[in-house]
Protein backbone atom coordinates (compact mmCIF):
# COMPACT_ATOMS: atom_id res chain seq x y z
CA UNK A 1 0.00 0.00 0.00
CA UNK A 2 3.03 2.58 0.66
CA UNK A 3 4.42 1.62 -2.58
CA UNK A 4 1.10 2.22 -4.31
CA UNK A 5 1.02 5.68 -2.16
CA UNK A 6 4.32 6.58 -3.19
CA UNK A 7 3.67 5.67 -6.85
CA UNK A 8 0.35 7.81 -6.98
CA UNK A 9 1.73 10.83 -5.26
CA UNK A 10 5.22 10.33 -7.93
CA UNK A 11 2.67 10.55 -11.03
CA UNK A 12 0.67 13.35 -9.33
CA UNK A 13 4.00 15.71 -8.98
CA UNK A 14 5.18 14.30 -12.71
CA UNK A 15 1.67 15.61 -14.16
CA UNK A 16 1.46 18.57 -12.28
CA UNK A 17 5.27 19.74 -13.21
CA UNK A 18 4.19 18.40 -17.05
CA UNK A 19 0.80 20.68 -17.27
CA UNK A 20 3.25 23.68 -15.36
CA UNK A 21 6.23 23.48 -18.66
CA UNK A 22 2.76 23.21 -21.22
CA UNK A 23 1.79 26.39 -19.44
CA UNK A 24 4.58 28.33 -19.55
CA UNK A 25 5.68 27.28 -23.34
CA UNK A 26 2.14 28.51 -24.43
CA UNK A 27 2.71 31.54 -22.78
CA UNK A 28 6.00 31.87 -24.09
CA UNK A 29 4.79 30.94 -27.83
CA UNK A 30 2.37 33.64 -27.37
CA UNK A 31 4.80 36.48 -26.17
CA UNK A 32 6.92 35.76 -28.98
CA UNK A 33 3.98 35.20 -31.76
CA UNK A 34 3.32 39.59 -30.25
CA UNK A 35 6.58 40.05 -30.58
CA UNK A 36 6.96 38.88 -34.39
CA UNK A 37 3.43 40.53 -35.03
CA UNK A 38 5.25 44.30 -33.92
CA UNK A 39 8.01 43.60 -35.55
CA UNK A 40 5.64 42.90 -38.50
CA UNK A 41 3.89 45.81 -38.17
CA UNK A 42 7.03 48.24 -37.37
CA UNK A 43 8.60 46.52 -40.89
CA UNK A 44 5.86 47.48 -43.03
CA UNK A 45 5.65 51.37 -41.58
CA UNK A 46 9.44 51.32 -42.35
CA UNK A 47 8.67 50.28 -45.82
CA UNK A 48 6.19 52.49 -46.36
CA UNK A 49 8.04 55.70 -45.43
CA UNK A 50 11.03 55.20 -48.12
CA UNK A 51 10.01 58.31 -50.47
CA UNK A 52 10.19 55.75 -53.34
CA UNK A 53 6.89 53.50 -52.23
CA UNK A 54 3.96 54.85 -53.18
CA UNK A 55 0.13 53.70 -52.59
CA UNK A 56 -0.49 50.70 -54.65
CA UNK A 57 3.06 49.45 -54.70
CA UNK A 58 3.28 45.63 -53.71
CA UNK A 59 6.48 45.87 -51.16
CA UNK A 60 3.24 46.95 -48.73
CA UNK A 61 1.65 43.90 -48.34
CA UNK A 62 4.36 40.92 -47.93
CA UNK A 63 3.88 37.96 -46.26
CA UNK A 64 7.20 35.61 -44.79
CA UNK A 65 6.51 31.85 -44.74
CA UNK A 66 3.10 30.95 -43.83
CA UNK A 67 3.10 32.43 -40.37
CA UNK A 68 4.20 36.14 -40.74
CA UNK A 69 3.00 38.88 -42.76
CA UNK A 70 2.48 42.63 -42.99
CA UNK A 71 0.05 44.82 -44.86
CA UNK A 72 0.45 48.48 -45.01
CA UNK A 73 -2.00 51.50 -46.51
CA UNK A 74 -0.48 54.61 -47.51
CA UNK A 75 -2.73 57.66 -47.57
CA UNK A 76 -2.46 61.47 -47.80
CA UNK A 77 -3.06 62.93 -44.31
CA UNK A 78 -4.29 66.21 -45.78
CA UNK A 79 -8.11 64.07 -46.49
CA UNK A 80 -8.56 64.14 -42.48
CA UNK A 81 -10.05 66.84 -40.12
CA UNK A 82 -7.36 69.14 -38.79
CA UNK A 83 -8.62 70.39 -35.30
CA UNK A 84 -6.62 73.57 -35.23
CA UNK A 85 -7.36 74.88 -38.91
CA UNK A 86 -11.58 73.62 -38.10
CA UNK A 87 -11.02 76.17 -35.11
CA UNK A 88 -8.80 78.73 -36.18
CA UNK A 89 -9.62 81.94 -34.13
CA UNK A 90 -11.38 84.22 -35.04
CA UNK A 91 -13.53 81.38 -36.26
CA UNK A 92 -14.45 80.40 -39.35
CA UNK A 93 -18.45 79.21 -39.86
CA UNK A 94 -18.51 77.16 -43.35
CA UNK A 95 -15.28 75.35 -41.18
CA UNK A 96 -17.12 75.07 -37.74
CA UNK A 97 -20.39 73.57 -39.99
CA UNK A 98 -18.11 71.17 -41.56
CA UNK A 99 -17.26 69.85 -37.87
CA UNK A 100 -20.94 70.20 -36.61
CA UNK A 101 -21.73 68.04 -39.67
CA UNK A 102 -19.64 65.43 -39.03
CA UNK A 103 -20.54 64.96 -35.31
CA UNK A 104 -24.31 64.71 -36.40
CA UNK A 105 -23.52 62.16 -38.50
CA UNK A 106 -21.73 60.00 -35.81
CA UNK A 107 -25.38 60.14 -34.17
CA UNK A 108 -24.64 63.02 -31.98
CA UNK A 109 -27.95 65.17 -31.44
CA UNK A 110 -27.73 68.83 -31.05
CA UNK A 111 -27.48 69.88 -27.36
CA UNK A 112 -24.58 67.24 -27.93
CA UNK A 113 -22.90 69.00 -30.69
CA UNK A 114 -23.51 72.69 -29.33
CA UNK A 115 -21.81 71.61 -26.11
CA UNK A 116 -18.66 69.72 -27.99
CA UNK A 117 -18.25 72.67 -29.85
CA UNK A 118 -18.18 75.44 -27.97
CA UNK A 119 -16.27 73.94 -25.17
CA UNK A 120 -13.40 73.20 -27.94
CA UNK A 121 -13.57 76.73 -29.02
CA UNK A 122 -13.51 77.68 -25.36
CA UNK A 123 -9.78 75.16 -24.78
CA UNK A 124 -8.25 76.84 -27.39
CA UNK A 125 -9.12 80.39 -28.23
CA UNK A 126 -6.91 82.81 -25.75
CA UNK A 127 -9.12 84.45 -23.67
CA UNK A 128 -11.57 83.89 -20.66
CA UNK A 129 -14.81 84.80 -22.17
CA UNK A 130 -17.25 81.78 -22.34
CA UNK A 131 -19.41 80.42 -24.99
CA UNK A 132 -23.20 80.02 -24.57
CA UNK A 133 -22.51 76.41 -24.44
CA UNK A 134 -18.89 76.85 -23.43
CA UNK A 135 -16.70 75.98 -19.94
CA UNK A 136 -13.48 78.65 -19.48
CA UNK A 137 -13.25 76.52 -16.37
CA UNK A 138 -13.75 75.86 -12.55
CA UNK A 139 -12.37 74.12 -9.73
CA UNK A 140 -9.54 71.63 -11.32
CA UNK A 141 -11.25 71.77 -14.85
CA UNK A 142 -8.56 74.49 -16.51
CA UNK A 143 -8.90 75.30 -20.44
CA UNK A 144 -5.27 74.94 -21.74
CA UNK A 145 -6.43 78.80 -24.07
CA UNK A 146 -4.03 77.74 -26.99
CA UNK A 147 -4.37 75.34 -30.10
CA UNK A 148 -4.33 71.77 -29.72
CA UNK A 149 -0.94 69.88 -29.75
CA UNK A 150 -2.20 66.70 -29.54
CA UNK A 151 -5.11 64.84 -30.18
CA UNK A 152 -5.59 63.11 -27.07
CA UNK A 153 -6.05 66.84 -25.59
CA UNK A 154 -10.09 66.31 -26.51
CA UNK A 155 -10.43 63.67 -24.13
CA UNK A 156 -9.47 66.59 -21.11
CA UNK A 157 -12.49 69.06 -22.78
CA UNK A 158 -16.03 68.98 -21.34
CA UNK A 159 -18.35 66.91 -23.35
CA UNK A 160 -15.84 65.07 -25.56
CA UNK A 161 -15.22 62.28 -23.05
CA UNK A 162 -18.00 59.62 -24.53
CA UNK A 163 -16.92 60.46 -28.16
CA UNK A 164 -13.43 59.99 -27.63
CA UNK A 165 -13.83 56.81 -26.00
CA UNK A 166 -15.00 54.82 -29.00
CA UNK A 167 -12.59 52.79 -31.32
CA UNK A 168 -10.89 54.64 -33.20
CA UNK A 169 -12.34 57.70 -33.13
CA UNK A 170 -9.61 59.70 -34.43
CA UNK A 171 -9.12 57.98 -37.79
CA UNK A 172 -10.79 61.56 -39.46
CA UNK A 173 -8.59 63.85 -37.65
CA UNK A 174 -5.31 65.06 -37.93
CA UNK A 175 -2.97 68.39 -36.00
CA UNK A 176 -0.62 67.60 -38.73
CA UNK A 177 -1.56 68.08 -42.34
CA UNK A 178 -0.10 71.29 -44.08
CA UNK A 179 -1.71 74.02 -46.21
CA UNK A 180 0.17 74.40 -49.84
CA UNK A 181 3.57 76.00 -49.28
CA UNK A 182 3.85 75.22 -44.96
CA UNK A 183 7.49 74.02 -44.35
CA UNK A 184 7.79 70.35 -43.01
CA UNK A 185 9.40 71.80 -39.60
CA UNK A 186 6.39 74.55 -38.87
CA UNK A 187 4.36 73.34 -35.52
CA UNK A 188 0.60 72.44 -35.50
CA UNK A 189 -1.26 75.49 -35.18
CA UNK A 190 0.57 77.74 -36.42
CA UNK A 191 -0.44 79.86 -39.76
CA UNK A 192 1.23 78.46 -43.07
CA UNK A 193 0.45 82.07 -44.51
CA UNK A 194 -0.88 80.07 -47.40
CA UNK A 195 -5.19 79.02 -47.97
CA UNK A 196 -5.50 75.21 -47.05
CA UNK A 197 -8.27 72.82 -46.76
CA UNK A 198 -9.77 69.53 -46.63
CA UNK A 199 -7.63 67.83 -49.36
CA UNK A 200 -10.64 65.75 -51.43
CA UNK A 201 -7.82 63.52 -53.12
CA UNK A 202 -7.25 62.30 -49.92
CA UNK A 203 -11.27 62.57 -47.52
CA UNK A 204 -12.57 59.77 -46.34
CA UNK A 205 -16.26 58.89 -47.15
CA UNK A 206 -17.09 59.73 -43.81
CA UNK A 207 -15.74 63.43 -44.27
CA UNK A 208 -16.89 64.28 -47.68
CA UNK A 209 -20.51 63.43 -46.36
CA UNK A 210 -19.76 66.50 -43.63
CA UNK A 211 -19.20 68.89 -46.54
CA UNK A 212 -22.57 71.27 -47.32
CA UNK A 213 -24.87 69.81 -49.19
CA UNK A 214 -23.82 66.67 -50.31
CA UNK A 215 -25.64 63.46 -50.55
CA UNK A 216 -24.71 59.70 -50.48
CA UNK A 217 -25.35 58.66 -53.51
CA UNK A 218 -23.45 61.36 -55.37
CA UNK A 219 -20.60 60.86 -52.82
CA UNK A 220 -20.36 57.16 -53.38
CA UNK A 221 -20.51 57.79 -57.20
CA UNK A 222 -17.42 60.73 -56.38
CA UNK A 223 -15.68 58.24 -54.28
CA UNK A 224 -15.29 55.34 -57.26
CA UNK A 225 -14.33 58.20 -59.76
CA UNK A 226 -11.79 59.08 -57.79
CA UNK A 227 -10.42 55.45 -57.35
CA UNK A 228 -10.61 54.34 -60.79
CA UNK A 229 -10.70 50.98 -61.86
CA UNK A 230 -8.11 49.77 -59.45
CA UNK A 231 -9.94 50.77 -56.47
CA UNK A 232 -6.87 52.56 -55.08
CA UNK A 233 -6.41 56.10 -53.85
CA UNK A 234 -3.31 57.38 -54.92
CA UNK A 235 -2.42 55.30 -58.34
CA UNK A 236 -2.01 57.06 -61.92
CA UNK A 237 -5.90 56.06 -63.05
CA UNK A 238 -7.27 58.29 -60.33
CA UNK A 239 -10.02 60.38 -61.30
CA UNK A 240 -9.60 59.08 -64.86
CA UNK A 241 -6.28 60.42 -65.30
CA UNK A 242 -7.38 63.93 -65.26
CA UNK A 243 -7.75 65.66 -61.78
CA UNK A 244 -11.24 67.20 -62.24
CA UNK A 245 -11.55 70.97 -61.00
CA UNK A 246 -13.06 72.33 -57.84
CA UNK A 247 -16.51 73.86 -60.01
CA UNK A 248 -16.86 69.98 -61.45
CA UNK A 249 -16.52 68.48 -57.91
CA UNK A 250 -18.91 71.39 -56.74
CA UNK A 251 -21.68 69.91 -59.68
CA UNK A 252 -20.63 66.01 -59.03
CA UNK A 253 -21.61 66.52 -55.15
CA UNK A 254 -24.54 68.76 -55.62
CA UNK A 255 -23.26 71.54 -53.55
CA UNK A 256 -24.18 74.47 -53.83
CA UNK A 257 -21.45 76.69 -56.25
CA UNK A 258 -18.21 78.15 -54.36
CA UNK A 259 -18.98 76.65 -50.81
CA UNK A 260 -16.78 73.62 -51.30
CA UNK A 261 -13.46 75.95 -52.78
CA UNK A 262 -14.18 78.22 -49.19
CA UNK A 263 -12.74 74.93 -47.40
CA UNK A 264 -11.48 72.08 -49.34
CA UNK A 265 -8.80 71.85 -51.73
CA UNK A 266 -7.81 68.98 -54.65
CA UNK A 267 -4.51 68.33 -54.54
CA UNK A 268 -3.10 64.70 -55.66
CA UNK A 269 0.61 65.49 -54.40
CA UNK A 270 0.96 65.24 -50.44
CA UNK A 271 3.94 66.35 -48.17
CA UNK A 272 2.78 64.80 -45.04
CA UNK A 273 1.35 61.12 -45.27
CA UNK A 274 -0.31 58.43 -42.63
CA UNK A 275 0.55 54.76 -43.13
CA UNK A 276 -1.32 52.06 -41.06
CA UNK A 277 0.50 48.96 -40.79
CA UNK A 278 -0.63 45.87 -39.50
CA UNK A 279 1.52 42.63 -39.05
CA UNK A 280 0.60 39.23 -38.36
CA UNK A 281 2.09 36.36 -36.66
CA UNK A 282 -0.45 33.20 -36.87
CA UNK A 283 -3.25 34.34 -34.96
CA UNK A 284 -1.82 37.86 -33.08
CA UNK A 285 -2.00 40.78 -34.90
CA UNK A 286 -0.68 44.23 -34.18
CA UNK A 287 -0.96 47.70 -35.82
CA UNK A 288 1.27 50.59 -36.01
CA UNK A 289 -0.11 54.22 -37.32
CA UNK A 290 2.66 56.55 -38.20
CA UNK A 291 2.34 60.11 -39.53
CA UNK A 292 5.34 61.54 -41.63
CA UNK A 293 6.58 63.70 -43.57
CA UNK A 294 7.84 62.39 -47.09
CA UNK A 295 11.69 63.10 -47.38
CA UNK A 296 14.96 61.42 -47.72
CA UNK A 297 15.06 60.76 -44.76
CA UNK A 298 11.36 60.69 -43.58
CA UNK A 299 10.41 63.12 -40.89
CA UNK A 300 8.13 61.18 -38.15
CA UNK A 301 5.55 63.06 -37.05
CA UNK A 302 3.86 60.72 -34.88
CA UNK A 303 3.61 57.11 -34.13
CA UNK A 304 1.40 54.57 -32.45
CA UNK A 305 0.56 51.43 -31.68
CA UNK A 306 -2.40 49.10 -31.34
Amino acid sequence: MLSLWALFLLSAMVISWAADIGSRLALSGKSNRLLEAQAMACSGAEVAMHPQVKPGSPVLEVRFGKDQSYEAHLSGEGGRLNFNWLTQIPEVPARLEVLRKYLENKGLDLDERDRMIDTLLDWVDPDNLVRLNGDEGEGEYKPANRPLRRLDELKKIRGWGEFTSSTDWDADFTLDSQAAGQQPGQQPGQPSGQPGGINLAWASREVIMALPGVSEDRVDQLLALRKGADELDGTEDDWGGAVPTMQQVETMLGSPPGQLAQICVIEPRESVWRVISIGKSREVTRKVRVVFVKQLPPQLKSWKEF
